[in-house]
């Protein structure tokens, strides 16, 4: 039988030692960062039921989802006419009844759900843990990729977004990334929809805005034109579509911005939550993101109904053009699976955009970029013994440890600590062993000193 090349799908990626111990530097600045703002870990399973996912992010959402055959002979029980022409739709119900998660924000609300007796609200809870979207892969877009999800649920409280806010805001300046933290309202674009007379078209003119980045001011319209949209309309949205995004949103900027969405009750609403947002980080600045109201923002999902956030790079040698977070507040989504009246508001990291950023800019700390910090050279039956021992000592340390395994010319082992990033090499040969010392040599600069036992775990532990 003739060997079978090896390959992976599309979208889908393996990640060696090196880009591991990269993206744990990632995951554990924002892990840290969740656990300081009281955020309690959560994972919900890879596949939820599809009934579980459809209908919950629109209709490029749900085109967008990985559906999962169903085990066995999937169309053992089908209705299949053969000879005619299938109906995918019709069909898909019967064949498959699973499919991978498309977020981690509504496996997280269907939990909540199931388990609300359980629960003390308000609950805050983070997961890391991969989604799968069906998208065209390109740069920054993966069909498998991580999200780095932050909730609050129970709790109506704007403290919630303002605390995320923050950690945004964290997060970016401990990974050195130059950001922008952009904000709207979802209730400020249904007071759009309400004031050019077209709210049932609420959802049409998010996701239409939203790809305004994308494909520029006249493609918008000419969208919004094919969904529907009056002329009349039309030309009271279009000024909203070169709304420049502001830093402060006062009294006079929120008169302003009432009046040119048409003083609707829902979009007033908005604006004055907005303005209690900037209030509290005017009051507590953040340390290095850049925050703007931005009303062109409106992000695609259905379920937002009240504050959404994008983060925005602000690096001009970067190639990258996407976001690296979002999120908003959703007041009814576990009202979809039976608990009504229960607003959440949440944050996600794009991990993989991070990481390719970082990667991009040259930005991921040179030093320490292994989890072994010491290699103990071989140098045969002889010292063995001793250096077994005292690589059982160094574990016990807390220090991440390795014993070169077999005997080999000293280039080689060097060469294989370099390879592997381990900055410390401990060489001991007989005379070390008669004197109860070690030599550790500095693979970076080369220096090479000797040391009690007792020197190197403290030299070790201090680095």
């Amino acid at each position: 039988m003739a060997a079978i090349k090896p390959s992976i799908p599309r979208g889908m990626r393996d990640f060696s030692p090196a880009e591991m111990i990269k993206r744990n530097y990632i995951f554990d600045i924002i892990k840290d960062c969740f656990q300081r703002f009281g955020f309690l870990p959560l994972e919900t399973p890879a596949m939820e039921n599809l009934t579980t996912l459809t209908g919950k992010y629109g209709e490029e959402g749900d085109r967008l989802i990985f559906k999962v055959l169903n085990s066995g002979d999937f169309l053992d029980k089908t209705d299949v006419n053969t000879g005619q022409t299938i109906d995918a739709k019709k069909l898909l119900p019967q064949i498959a009844e699973k499919a991978l998660r498309y977020d981690l924000t509504v496996p997280f609300a269907r939990y909540v759900v199931m388990h609300k007796n359980d629960i003390t609200f308000p609950f805050k809870r983070f997961q890391i843990q991969p989604v799968w979207r069906a998208d065209r892969p390109q740069k920054g877009r993966y069909r498998e990729f991580y999200q780095c999800d932050a909730d609050v649920i129970g709790s109506n409280s704007l403290i919630n977004e303002f605390e995320l806010i923050q950690i945004l805001d964290e997060v970016f300046t401990k990974l050195n990334l130059n950001v922008t933290i952009k904000i709207n309202n979802r209730k400020i674009l249904s007071g759009i929809a309400e004031y050019i007379g077209a709210p049932e078209l609420i959802t049409d003119i998010t996701v239409a805005i939203d790809k305004l980045d994308k494909i520029g001011k006249e493609k918008v319209i000419e969208e919004l034109k094919e969904k529907g949209l009056s002329d009349d309309a039309l030309v009271k949205v279009e000024p909203l579509l070169e709304f420049k995004p502001i830093t402060v949103l006062g009294k006079e900027t929120a008169t302003y911005i009432n009046n040119l969405i048409g003083n609707t009750a829902i979009g007033m609403k908005g604006v004055e939550e907005l303005q209690a947002i900037f209030s509290l980080t005017t009051n507590i600045p953040l340390q290095t993101a850049k925050f703007e109201f931005d009303l062109t923002l409106a992000r695609g999902l259905n379920y937002y109904t009240g504050a959404i956030f994008e983060v925005k790079l602000n690096e001009e040698k970067s190639t990258f053009s996407g976001s690296l977070s979002g999120g908003g507040r959703y007041d009814d989504l576990t009202g979809i699976f039976g608990l009504p009246n229960l607003s959440g508001v949440g944050i996600s990291f794009g991990a993989d955009r991070i990481y390719d950023v970082l990667e991009e800019l040259n930005l991921f700390p040179q030093e320490n970029m292994s989890h072994v910090k010491v290699m103990i050279a071989n140098f045969g039956n002889s010292t063995s013994d001793f250096c077994l021992k005292l690589l059982h000592r160094l574990r016990q340390q807390g220090i991440a440890s390795v014993y070169y395994p077999e005997e080999a010319k000293m280039k080689k082992q060097f060469e294989y600590a370099n390879a592997l990033n381990i900055p410390f090499v401990v060489i001991i040969g007989e005379d070390e062993m008669k004197q109860e010392k070690v030599s550790i040599k500095t693979m970076k600069s080369g220096e090479q000193e000797m040391l009690s036992i007792m020197q190197l775990t403290g030299k070790l532990k201090s680095k």
